[in-house]
């Protein structure tokens, strides 16, 4: 029997049971659109994320004040930490390998022009902030390049913050009041967004020694650092360590680089994206079930043509090929109705919801398609070997 003869018997057979195989179709389509909706947005919620903690660019490395791992009972019991201060932060700048260095200190502030004010983050930091953070300007300057214990009492606005305080007015030059201190606007970021939640474009960025003051910290939060292109994140990250051990005598302290938090984040999603598809996968065992299903009673009811094929010369091979072409056209075809499905939900999605991340992805479309055809060919297996073994005279009788 030609290969096109065999495909013209499969569906003529599909047909003559349109009820039972629309059932199974159905059943690996619902897996198929399951792995590809939810795979998509995994992909996408991955993508985001990522792209959140990159936008500030690469080759960082951060240093927090305590120790994140311990082992026995925590020396916090005995000591307090060491908090960083302004010294750490221009030690570690002057290390080897290290472009730039911003120290940090977040906290929330009541921002004041006028009869206008607003709650918004203020974020204690330095000169170099746009270059390592990515940050651009709109209109004025940054925080110039003052002494760090005595910086001159300047603010910077985020895009939002200059918006809602001074309206369509230019605020360059303008006084403000935060936290009670009084401050002249030299410049406007431009808009950067929400990162994890936090509005960067309604913060103010003011020295970090008037930031200690203004949040009551006694020590820097963290220490952002740029490191040469051309280094590698653990050569730079053991001069950082060694440096501050001779400052504190211990490490207390915590560095972190952009690769390890990428790392992390990644095999988290990763993990999340496999659990998600393994959702799916369920569907698609029920729909596995359902082939073994349909083609044992397929067997069953063809048994007369079973004999009569292998009377007029089918060997035992094309019976087999016959019944395993069967259940890969029923796994196919609830593939592709699923792909349908899931693609039109995601692009759906996609619509009604922006801001959810949607991201379809061929290689996951390819692969789906060929579990469910590799299913469907496994499900089929034992059937298809069941009819190629029954005796011609034998399956003739049943008749």
């Amino acid at each position: 029997m030609r290969p096109l003869d065999l495909f013209a018997h499969s569906l003529q057979v599909l047909r003559a049971s349109a009820g039972r195989s629309l059932l199974t179709i159905s059943g690996i389509a619902i897996g198929i659109a399951a792995v590809v909706l939810l795979t998509a947005i995994g992909k996408g919620v991955q993508g985001y994320v990522l792209a959140e903690f990159s936008q500030f660019g690469t080759h960082l490395l951060a240093v927090t004040p305590g120790k994140t791992q311990t082992l026995g009972v925590s020396s916090a019991l005995f000591a307090s930490v060491r908090p960083l201060s302004l010294d750490d932060a221009v030690a570690l700048g002057r290390v080897a390998g290290v472009e730039a260095m911003v120290p940090g200190v977040p906290g929330s502030a009541e921002v004041k022009a006028g009869r206008r004010g607003r709650w918004g983050m203020g974020l204690g930091v330095n000169e170099q902030a746009p270059r390592l953070w990515n940050l651009g300007l709109a209109r004025g300057r940054f925080l110039p390049a003052d002494d760090l214990e005595a910086a001159r009492a300047y603010v910077v606005l985020g895009s939002k913050m200059a918006a809602e305080l001074f309206a369509e007015a230019s605020p360059l030059g303008q006084k403000l009041r935060i936290g009670g201190e009084s401050y002249r606007v030299i410049g406007v970021m431009q808009s950067k967004g929400q990162l994890l939640g936090f509005d960067l474009d309604d913060a103010v960025y003011i020295p970090v020694s008037r930031a200690l003051a203004l949040f009551d910290r006694p020590g820097l939060m963290e220490i952002d650092l740029l490191y040469a292109a051309d280094l590698a994140a653990d050569q730079v990250a053991e001069r950082l360590r060694q440096r501050l051990l001779e400052r504190h005598g211990r490490e207390d302290f915590t560095l972190t680089s952009q690769d390890q938090i990428l790392q992390v984040l990644g095999d988290i999603l990763g993990m999340l994206s496999l659990a998600v598809a393994g959702l799916g996968g369920i569907s698609l065992l029920v729909g596995a079930v359902g082939i073994l299903s349909i083609m044992t009673i397929m067997v069953s009811e063809r048994r007369a043509e079973v004999g009569l094929l292998r009377a007029l010369g089918a060997g035992r091979a094309q019976v087999l090929q016959l019944f395993l072409l069967d259940a890969a056209l029923l796994a196919g075809l609830g593939g592709l109705l699923g792909l349908a499905v899931g693609m039109g939900l995601a692009l759906l999605l996609d619509l009604l919801l922006p801001a959810l991340p949607v991201s379809l992805s061929l290689g996951h479309i390819l692969l789906a398609e060929a579990i469910a055809l590799g299913i469907g060919l496994v499900a089929g297996i034992a059937p298809a070997l069941h009819a190629a073994s029954l005796d011609p005279v034998d399956a003739l009788r049943s008749e």
